[in-house]
């Protein structure tokens, strides 16, 4: 080398030095942080897609964290409604048990009453002190609230339409609420047949009276009955036996009020549906009691058609209910409402239930709700047969009114409620909150593994880069020496 001003090959190989010193730190910061991508400039678009995979990582493990969440608070409100089984099964045995009437002193009977109370206390203290943290699960605190709806209130001259609405759960956009309407396409109808009595006056005309002696059997939902009327029984007499049975057997009677002829005796069943139905049999005197009187004579209610929202519901009697992936509820109409063809009713949901937020993307598709409603003695029953606060002493119910078929369905009815509550909030978290989990667990793992291919260093391949930045900056760090030293040889020019 003849030129010491500017040492060219001191240039190259010190810009060569610098490049492998990067290529060095690069390693040593991968192999020590474990990312390949630890700043924007390491890989810009790969740092835009390994911060997108991280939110959605972030989101499924919170996700996953309220599901659990959500399942820790259903289970305690499930214990607790658990021991409401047991509290209402020694209910009904104490009832059972006095029914039995002659089997049992006043005392005995006075003691059972007092269980009774100590139980419905007991009910009524676990609605209100079952909770997580300091949220209530039993006490109503978790239905949802409603507009538009007085439950067996009188507006005016006219009852409401509704007995009960049991929301089960439902989407409510923030803020908002959703309306429900109800229309009642064909009506449903009761269990009925009519008779008109043989017997005449003394005119030869007839009255609507028994002819001869004659024996019933009246069957119905509850049971039957057997009774004998003498010849000459009236239409009302008749009815008003046939009604002091009607407890036991589910059929109620009446005298009609037609003008023109003798009065019919109409047997209708108390309840509505399918379910329902009169069966009258003609023990004796058949051809001679009624007028074209069969022996046997049944018939059957008939549930009606609903839709609810413009879909059709599921109809048992009075009782509809509809089940969708936005809304599901149960309700029971009056027989004002449920029996009268093209009755139209209306009412909103306004907030309310037991919301859970189980999906990574929040709005209403990652929410799931549920109502939990009070399960307090007032509640438990309905107005059909009942509350279960009515058991109590002094109250319509008690042991002393020995009406003890009436405090047996209200019990069972209650049995029923809490029954269908655990299997509702055990089918969500069974078939809600566990496959929620199990399915994000899988997409946590998923999201994960696509997150750490492009972020996570491959500490093969950086360690061989390391051992080749290593080598290449030696190399280079001898090769500049070298290079500062060449144009010290131009001094032998000098002689």
């Amino acid at each position: 080398m003849s030129r010491i001003n500017t040492n060219v090959q001191s240039l190259i190989a010190r810009r060569a030095l610098n490049v492998n010193n990067l290529s060095l730190n690069q390693a040593l910061e991968r192999l020590s942080t474990g990312l390949r991508i630890n700043t924007g400039k390491d890989d810009p678009a790969g740092l835009i897609a390994s911060e997108t995979l991280r939110s959605s990582i972030r989101a499924i493990g919170q996700a996953i964290s309220n599901a659990n969440r959500a399942d820790t608070i259903v289970a305690v409100a499930e214990g607790g409604l658990q021991e409401l089984s047991s509290l209402l099964l020694d209910l009904e045995a104490l009832v059972d048990q006095s029914s039995n009437q002659a089997g049992l002193t006043d005392d005995e009977v006075a003691a059972n009453q007092l269980q009774i109370d100590s139980i419905l206390q007991s009910i009524n203290r676990i609605a209100d002190s079952t909770a997580f943290g300091d949220k209530k699960l039993l006490n109503g605190s978790l239905s949802f609230t409603t507009s538009g709806v007085n439950i067996n209130e009188a507006t005016g001259a006219a009852l409401n339409h509704l007995n009960r609405v049991q929301i089960n759960s439902a989407k409510l956009p923030a803020g908002g609420f959703r309306q429900v309407t109800v229309r009642v396409v064909t009506r449903s109808q009761l269990a009925y047949t009519s008779s008109v009595g043989a017997g005449t006056n003394g005119a030869g005309v007839r009255n609507g009276t028994i002819a001869r002696t004659t024996t019933l059997q009246v069957r119905g939902i509850y049971g039957s009955d057997i009774i004998s009327f003498a010849s000459g029984t009236s239409t009302t007499d008749i009815a008003t036996r046939i009604n002091q049975s009607k407890e036991l057997t589910g059929v109620s009677a009446t005298a009609s009020a037609a003008t023109g002829g003798p009065r019919s005796l109409i047997l209708q069943s108390t309840t509505y549906g399918t379910d329902a139905f009169v069966s009258v049999s003609v023990l004796e005197n058949v051809s001679t009691a009624f007028v074209a009187q069969a022996a046997d004579v049944t018939d059957y209610g008939v549930d009606g058609t609903v839709t609810i929202n413009g879909g059709n519901a599921v109809v048992k009697g009075l009782d509809a209910s509809v089940r969708s992936g936005s809304l599901s509820l149960d309700l029971t109409f009056t027989p004002s409402f449920g029996g009268t063809t093209g009755s139209q009713s209306s009412f909103e949901i306004t907030g309310g239930g037991a919301i859970f937020q189980i999906s990574p993307d929040l709005g209403l598709t990652g929410q799931e709700s549920v109502g939990v409603t009070e399960v307090s003695t007032a509640k438990l029953g309905n107005t059909g047969v009942g509350f279960l606060s009515t058991l109590g002493s002094g109250l319509a119910n008690d042991l002393k009114s020995k009406r003890f078929a009436t405090a047996q369905r209200i019990v069972r009815e209650a049995v029923n409620q809490v029954a269908l509550l655990r299997g509702r909030l055990g089918g969500f978290q069974k078939d809600t909150l566990e496959s929620t989990i199990n399915s994000l667990g899988v997409a946590l793992e998923n999201v994960t593994a696509a997150e750490s291919a492009i972020r996570d260093a491959d500490f093969a391949a950086e360690t061989s880069s390391l051992t080749r930045a290593q080598i290449l900056v030696n190399s280079s760090t001898t090769v500049l020496q070298i290079a500062n030293t060449q144009p010290q040889n131009a001094l032998a020019l000098l002689g």
